[in-house]
């Protein structure tokens, strides 16, 4: 059974930075590409971003310059980097594998003075 742990989240104000973890289990890490999404208050899980298998990145464009992912496949660990943050990026968030259905706890992060 596949499994998401994040890790990393708390708070941090305007314009700071803030890196989350994502240990995942019960699959082959290394050979699948991974997304991270986010939701806010009141609003719907979104995609933020996904890093493929070559290397290759994508982000929501909110994000793009921003926020930056990577991975460590011999730690079954996806990251997150974020920097200039924005209240507007206070959510809860998931790491998750490319079409699966499972979901973690996720990582609360609020951006606050």
């Amino acid at each position: 059974q596949e499994k998401f742990v994040e890790s990393g989240g708390g708070l941090v104000p305007p314009g700071g930075s803030l890196r989350l973890s994502c240990v995942g289990s019960g699959f082959p890490f290394s050979e699948e590409i991974m997304t991270w999404h986010r939701q806010s208050p009141d609003k719907a899980r979104e995609w933020v971003a996904t890093l493929f298998l070559g290397g290759a990145t994508f982000y929501t464009d909110s994000v793009t310059g921003r926020f930056s992912v990577s991975r460590d496949d011999a730690n079954n660990t996806l990251y997150l980097e974020r920097k200039d943050l924005k209240p507007e990026d206070t959510a809860v968030y998931y790491c998750q594998r490319h079409e699966s259905t499972t979901w973690g706890e996720g990582a609360q992060v609020t951006v606050a003075s």
